[in-house]
């Protein structure tokens, strides 16, 4: 563990050195006998200032600490090296030594929960780690707008984690031992224990590993249309006589709803809506084959038989008292791999459902060519224009007869 002056500790962690010397004197943070501070002694003094400015007062943490009721040891334990001190380079600085946009370093930030900084405040070291994916992005052709989405999406992922592992602490671990009566310092100790360094290190390679496998599905998406792209412009993709349609199916408004009315909501949402889904997807012949957070994806061998069940739905969503559903189809070949499906016939039809205004059904010129004597009707509304597609689609709202 590094150590530090007085003076040192103080800026890393962005305090007076005059403040450093009042939490020695109150024996919050004490320095070895050389005088000299560790980063963990820099961890305390920040989360000293954090408690003051929640209105603990610095005397009553000290005597509290005195008296064997708190502590900050735990600081100490490797588990803690997330709470990253500051580093001797400021985000203005950072942007002449390595030439990358100041708003995009300054969005690292941002995306770590934090509010956005100033061009003067001081990167933290762990901050430093993600400068060079910047630098590796922009070199291989990303523009900054996307490097910009990806760390926001990022953040925004990994907030969630963070918060939802946050609720099982208090829920599963701190409240039953505070109804047993266990002190703060005994609550501390649970997090430098074995078993959860054990768990720490366990999920930072869990996170890792689901990661990776969550980019496996995008990136073969992306090879397959490659490929089906190339094998149509050489004339030797055969098409298919009665293709099979793939089917997405949107909440509206998911995801604000589960923000406002918390995750338990949410989850009986999904599980009302995967009943419906469910039952009326294999009522006409389809298979539901990944859930997408705020919707699902449906295979479904018959393109008629796709339009049935998404008007079936989108009717039962209504009658169920869910927000409303939009829903996109598209009938075309498919690649297969370990039950999900990929390729542009994948993409268009996502595109349409994102598209497609709440209550609506809307299909494409092949599933309307395909779903003859169906009992649907309908009605064309123009060549639209779809993010992410190349030409414009010819597209058609779906009712019953």
């Amino acid at each position: 563990m590094a150590e530090y002056s007085r003076a040192e500790a103080a800026s890393r962690a962005g305090l007076d050195a005059g403040y450093i010397d009042r939490l020695i004197e109150l024996g919050i943070i004490t320095p070895d006998p050389a005088d000299q501070l560790t980063t963990g002694d820099v961890r305390r003094a920040e989360m000293a200032r954090t408690l003051e400015t929640a209105d603990i007062a610095l005397e009553d943490l000290a005597a509290s600490i005195r008296d064997g009721h708190l502590s900050l040891a735990f600081m100490d334990a490797p588990t803690y090296d997330r709470f990253a001190i500051l580093s001797d380079e400021t985000f203005e600085g950072l942007s002449e030594r390595t030439g990358l946009p100041l708003d995009l370093l300054m969005l690292i930030r941002e995306a770590t929960g934090s509010a956005m900084p100033n061009p003067d405040d001081r990167v933290r070291e762990g901050e430093l780690a993600v400068v060079p994916v910047i630098e590796a992005g922009l070199a291989i052709g990303f523009r900054t707008v996307s490097i910009a989405r990806r760390l926001r999406v990022l953040g925004d992922g990994l907030r969630r984690v963070a918060e939802t592992e946050a609720d099982a602490y208090r829920s599963d671990l701190m409240e039953p031992m505070l109804a047993k009566g266990a002190t703060a310092a005994e609550l501390s100790a649970t997090s430098t224990s074995a078993e959860t360094l054990r768990l720490d290190q366990a999920m930072d390679e869990a996170v890792l590993a689901i990661w990776h496998a969550q980019q496996v599905r995008p990136w073969t998406a992306d090879i397959i249309t490659m490929f089906e792209q190339s094998l149509a412009d050489a004339g030797l993709l055969t098409p298919l006589h009665r293709p099979p349609a793939i089917c997405f199916l949107d909440i509206t408004g998911y995801t604000r709803l589960t923000h406002e009315r918390g995750d338990e909501a949410a989850a009986e949402l999904a599980e009302g809506l995967g009943r419906l889904v469910h039952r009326s997807a294999t009522e006409h012949g389809g298979r539901p084959v990944k859930w997408l957070g705020d919707g699902v994806m449906i295979h479904f061998p018959d393109p008629g038989s796709g339009v049935l069940a998404a008007l079936d739905m989108v009717d039962g969503v209504s009658a169920a008292g869910l927000p409303p559903a939009h829903v996109g189809l598209h009938a075309g070949p498919v690649l297969s791999q370990e039950g999900d499906y990929f390729g542009q016939t994948v993409n268009l039809a996502s595109r349409i459902g994102e598209y497609a205004r709440p209550g609506e059904v809307l299909v494409t010129q092949e599933v309307v060519d395909a779903s003859a004597e169906v009992g649907a009707t309908f009605s064309e509304i123009g060549p639209v224009e779809l993010k992410g597609i190349s030409t414009v689609v010819r597209l058609h709202a779906a009712r019953r007869s």
